[in-house]
């Protein structure tokens, strides 16, 4: 039996060790290793010509399974230990912002709050800083006082029978029919020796619009301004032009003085308004009355001479809208009848000087708030057309608030009978003579 048994270990121990070394084979090499006759037939065409397009490799035939065994038994895998997952990082969402409503308004931000508004230019910044007309057709636009020029002409400085003063104010611009008339009037009212010559204050600026001082109208070229001093004989410099004042013709807020006034401002006054063009002539009441007085018995002119605030030491021309000024605006009409009556009473009330009030022993009262000023006018105050009236020619306007200020001097005398100062001061007080001390000697 030991022999036996050791005959069987010899047989059994080869085979064990050769059924190993073929597993261990198999192990080693992969099921995809294996392709099969036709993968061999494809790499040995492959290597015959390098340079030929190889077919893709085709898949790999399934390995034929073994009669006895069948599939091989799955290794189990070894247990994973699972890993709680790490969260992703949120992305952030979006922020979710309300409609405006459309009647509510937005706050403004702070720092465009601080920001300063960039300011408005009035009118007479834009219009004053101007030295030169217009290049159109000649119109007025709008209204005397709020309109513009276009196409204006200037009234040269020196002419046969009148100077124009204050040059340094560029104002002796105005439409070419307001120019041609005063050239009429000073040739005719020297050639009938009615007037030595005309001194010519303020007309309108080369494009018109408002001014820097001194006039509410004047705006579309059809206002001038005729000083009541005569010319004199001789061409004034630019110095006295400058310098020179005119003189009042009152004596009083209801008189004229007869020192300054005669039939020569009459005469003119008249002859001015004799022109069909002149629409209104303004002076002062108390002229209007003394013109009243000496017209005789042709007052037909008279309606066209309307009183009004101030002109005490000039009278003020004005014609109606020239033709081909489609947006001028004309005038009413002037009322019928010579002006004489209780119109002109009621103008010389307006003008006469307010009594003092009493002197009361009460304490005064707290003086009221002062009105707030009268806005300026700005571009858009103005006609439409205007805006094409200031840019035309390349001019460009300025931005910024500019510096423009009359430094010339006012044209009324400097001791003049205005408003406030037109009527005599009432005489004063006699005061009582005080009791004569009694001799102690």
């Amino acid at each position: 039996m030991a022999v036996a048994r050791r005959v069987v270990t010899w047989l059994i121990l080869p085979m064990a060790i050769l059924s190993g070394y073929a597993a261990a084979q198999d192990a080693a090499t992969p099921e995809a290793a294996w392709q099969g006759p036709a993968a061999a037939a494809a790499e040995a065409a492959a290597a015959k010509a390098k340079d030929a397009i190889v077919p893709p490799t085709p898949k790999a035939a399934e390995r034929p399974q073994a009669k006895s065994g069948g599939n091989p038994p799955e290794e189990k895998a070894a247990p994973v230990k699972a890993v709680a997952p790490v969260p992703a990082a949120k992305a952030p969402e979006p922020a979710v912002t309300a409609a405006p409503k459309p009647d509510v308004k937005a706050k403004p931000d702070a720092k465009e709050a601080e920001k300063p508004k960039k300011p408005v230019l009035a009118a007479k910044q834009l219009f004053g800083t101007v030295k030169t007309p217009a290049p159109m057709a000649a119109r007025a636009v709008g209204w005397y006082a709020k309109g513009c020029l276009a196409g204006g002409k200037p009234l040269t400085v020196d002419g046969p029978g009148w100077q124009v003063m204050r040059l340094s104010r560029n104002r002796n611009w105005g439409h070419p029919d307001l120019v041609a008339l005063l050239e009429r009037l000073a040739r005719e009212t020297t050639q009938h020796k009615e007037w030595p010559g005309l001194l010519v204050g303020d007309m309108s600026q080369p494009r018109g619009g408002p001014m820097t001082s001194g006039h509410a109208s004047h705006q579309v070229g059809l206002d001038a301004d005729i000083w009541l001093t005569p010319m004199p004989d001789r061409k004034l410099t630019k110095r006295e032009r400058e310098d020179m004042s005119a003189v009042s013709m009152l004596a009083n807020a209801g008189s004229v003085d007869p020192k300054v006034w005669g039939d020569g401002q009459v005469k003119l006054i008249k002859r001015a308004a004799s022109y069909s063009s002149v629409e209104r002539i303004l002076v002062h009441p108390a002229i209007k009355k003394a013109l009243c007085e000496s017209a005789g018995t042709d007052r037909t002119w008279l309606s066209k001479v309307r009183p009004y605030f101030g002109h005490y030491y000039h009278f003020h021309i004005r014609i109606g809208c020239p033709k081909g000024s489609n947006n001028c605006q004309h005038q009413p009409p002037v009322p019928t009848g010579d002006g004489c009556d209780a119109e002109l009473k009621d103008w010389l009330k307006k003008v006469a000087p307010k009594p003092k009030p009493p002197v009361t022993a009460q304490p005064p009262e707290k003086p009221a708030k002062p009105a707030p000023p009268k806005p300026q006018l700005t571009l858009a105050d103005l006609p439409q057309d205007c805006r094409a009236v200031l840019t035309a020619g390349g001019n460009a306007p300025p931005t910024v608030p500019a510096d423009v200020v009359d430094s010339s001097k006012d044209a009324g005398p400097e001791k003049d009978v205005t408003l406030s100062t037109a009527a005599p001061e009432p005489p004063p007080e006699k005061k009582k003579a005080a009791p004569a001390k009694k001799s102690t000697q």
